[in-house]
């Protein structure tokens, strides 16, 4: 696994950020930065400590597929911290084999620090080698979206 950090600075209130990065008023606002990865991006659960949530989308044969993961921390404002452990494929979670060995216990960590009206998020992922590149490329333009969301 290789560990990678990316950072925005937005002019908006934490609460405002937490609020629309993990769609909690509206899942919409998390499906509108997370569209980046993939344009139906979405996820099926809740944000609760301890709780499954399913990070879905659908691939180009038209299939529903992602991860399965587990909210580790949740610290509303302040710190998220999710744990993938499975692939979905279509409505089967899958949680062995070689393709999940690859992303078994992979973290992604959200950091939240407000400071005079300005908030820095930071992402800390685990990814795998042949996503390195894909992750370096579009993570930040995700950022950037969610950076265009909060400040309207």
């Amino acid at each position: 696994m290789k560990k990678l950090q990316f950072k925005v600075s937005i002019n908006a209130p934490v609460t405002k950020i937490y609020d629309i990065m993990l769609g909690i008023t509206s899942k919409s606002t998390y499906e509108q930065w997370a569209s980046l990865f993939n344009p139906t991006s979405t996820y099926e659960g809740n944000w609760d400590k301890g709780s499954k949530i399913l990070f879905i989308g659908i691939d180009e044969k038209g299939e529903k597929g992602g991860m399965v993961s587990r909210i580790v921390e949740n610290i509303p404002n302040q710190f998220v911290s999710i744990q993938h452990y499975a692939l979905l494929k279509g409505d089967k979670e899958i949680t062995e084999g070689p393709e999940v060995e690859k992303w078994a216990n992979g973290f992604e960590n959200y950091t939240f620090q407000e400071n005079n009206g300005t908030t820095t998020v930071t992402a800390d992922l685990d990814t795998t080698e042949d996503f390195v590149a894909y992750m370096n490329e579009t993570y930040p333009k995700a950022l950037d979206k969610l950076k265009e969301i909060c400040e309207k």
